[in-house]
C-alpha cells in the first residue's frame, strides 16, 4: 500500500512540479492580462513548483524503502559501486552545469524580475544551462539509489524539462522582443552551436 501511494503522488508531484514551473516562467504573459504584481506572483508559482519538485525527490527515497512490485529487478545486476560510479559520472558536470547557470542568472533563476536583461555568462552559449543539467539528476538519485525502475522513470523528465523550457522562451520572446529572437538563432538550447 505505502509503495503505491508513493509512486502515485510521485507522478502527482511531478506533474504539479510541470504544472507551477510553467506558469511561473509566464510572467510577461500574465502581466498581459492582469496587469503588476505579475512578477510577483510568478516567483511564489516558481517557489512552489521547488517545493513539488523536492517533494518527488522525497519520493524517489522512499521508494528506495517501499519499491513497486513489478517484473523489473529491485536494484541494477552491479555491484552498488558501479551504480555510485555512474551517478556520480553523470552528477559532476550536470550539477556543474546548473549551478554555473544558476550563478549567471544571479536572482532570476529564482524569482523572475521585469527588470532583469538578457543572461551573459554561459547564457552566450546556451539559452537553458540549468535545465540541461537539472534534468540529469533524475539518473543521479535512480542510480545512488541502485533502482532500475526509477532510472526508467527518470525518462519522464526528458519532455517535462522541454516543456519548461519551450514555455519559458515563449514568454521571453513577449518579455524582449526580437533581442531575444536574435539571441535565440545565435545560442544553442542545451549546447552551443556550432561555427
Amino acid at each position: 500500500m505505502i509503495a503505491w501511494l508513493n509512486f502515485a503522488i510521485l507522478i502527482i508531484s511531478s506533474l504539479l512540479f510541470l504544472y507551477y514551473y510553467i506558469i511561473s516562467v509566464s510572467p510577461a504573459a500574465f502581466e498581459k492580462l492582469t496587469g503588476s504584481g505579475a512578477y510577483e506572483r510568478c516567483g511564489r508559482y516558481r517557489t512552489i513548483a521547488i517545493i513539488f519538485e523536492l517533494i518527488t525527490m522525497v519520493n524517489y527515497v522512499v521508494y528506495y524503502f517501499y519499491p513497486l512490485p513489478t517484473p523489473l529487478p529491485i536494484s541494477f545486476p552491479w555491484p552498488y559501486s558501479i551504480s555510485v560510479i555512474i551517478a556520480l559520472l553523470i552528477a559532476v558536470p550536470s550539477i556543474t552545469l546548473m549551478v554555473i547557470g544558476m550563478i549567471h542568472a544571479g536572482a532570476e533563476a529564482a524569482r523572475p524580475n521585469k527588470e532583469h536583461e538578457l543572461y551573459s555568462g554561459i547564457y552566450e552559449k546556451i539559452r537553458h544551462p540549468q535545465s540541461a543539467g537539472e534534468v540529469f539528476l533524475w539518473w543521479v538519485i535512480a542510480f545512488f539509489l541502485n533502482s532500475p525502475l526509477l532510472a526508467l522513470f527518470s525518462f519522464i523528465y526528458v519532455p517535462i524539462f522541454l516543456l519548461l523550457c519551450w514555455a519559458e522562451e515563449f514568454d521571453l520572446v513577449k518579455r524582449f522582443g526580437d533581442d531575444y529572437i536574435e539571441y535565440y538563432n545565435r545560442t544553442g538550447a542545451f549546447l552551443p552551436k556550432r561555427g
